[in-house]
């Protein structure tokens, strides 16, 4: 069973009209393997969330909570789940500026069929990750963000937007490290993976961007690999055995001897299987 419900900062499910010819009803749907939540005439307002509930052995879903975000296959950890509506502008400017916005809304969740389960997959993708750890996977983290600012936060690099030849606000969003030499990424998948390639875009806005020569993968087993990279606005990429693991960090960051003092990455793909 899933259950999607808008719910105020007070936590409680918000009610009114899904269309103007319907009577008020709370904002909750539910279904055994799909639920849509349709609104014609809504505005989020500040503290609202997007809950969603789950029961049964199937972890895995496919949803999509606006119209601005990519349908994303997500891994639950856990059997409740929430989204948070971002609201000050320091969290919208990595956005779209129609982004949850608008009057009418359209949020599915959905139960993942089983090929989309067990094909081969970009497995670090996911288009709702939040900048906290929420118990739904991929999720991406950092030891650093430039200004804990929304367009240079960690999860960018997982949220499959590639504009990278700028830097700031969207659609340039991007992981920024703010000049610190030990700065890390870490993508926790939330169960074991099978991998055999990654991909690298780095933020190309030269000559105001310096880019890394070379950095580390690290598996969860401590295992590492390392990789060189270049000043390319295309993806660069490494191949390797399959690995199965539970995380990936990418670490050991080497900056290029130029005058620039910013590298960034724009995208970090992670192939492979779920296992």
């Amino acid at each position: 069973m899933i259950t999607l419900a808008i719910k105020n900062k007070q936590d409680q499910v918000i009610v009114g009209r899904i269309d103007h010819e319907k009577e008020p009803a709370p904002f909750q749907v539910s279904g055994d393997d799909l639920a849509v939540l349709a609104i014609k005439n809504y505005l989020y307002e500040e503290g609202d969330k997007i809950v969603v509930e789950v029961t049964g052995e199937n972890p895995y879903y496919v949803l999509q909570l606006d119209e601005t975000l990519a349908p994303s296959l997500i891994y639950l950890s856990q059997s409740t789940w929430e989204y948070q509506i971002p609201w000050t502008e320091s969290h919208r400017k990595s956005s779209v500026e129609t982004a949850f916005a608008s009057q009418r809304h359209h949020l599915m969740v959905r139960k993942a069929q089983a090929f989309e389960i067990t094909n081969y997959q970009n497995l670090s993708f996911n288009a709702h990750d939040q900048k906290s750890a929420t118990g739904a996977y991929p999720h991406a983290s950092a030891n650093v963000e430039t200004r804990d600012d929304s367009v240079f936060f960690a999860k960018n690099a997982i949220d499959g937007k590639y504009g990278n030849r700028s830097h700031g606000s969207y659609p340039f969003a991007s992981w920024g490290i703010n000049q610190q030499a030990d700065a890390a990424l870490t993508i926790d998948f939330g169960r074991p993976v099978l991998i055999d390639r990654v991909r690298f875009l780095l933020r190309a806005d030269y000559p105001h961007d310096s880019y890394w020569t070379k950095g580390t993968l690290v598996f969860a087993d401590g295992e590492e690999l390392v990789v060189e990279t270049t000043n390319t606005a295309s993806f660069q990429e490494v191949r390797f055995p399959k690995k199965e693991t539970t995380k990936l960090t990418y670490k050991e960051l080497q900056k290029a001897e130029d005058d620039s003092p910013f590298p960034a990455l724009t995208q970090i793909e992670v192939f492979g299987w779920n296992c």
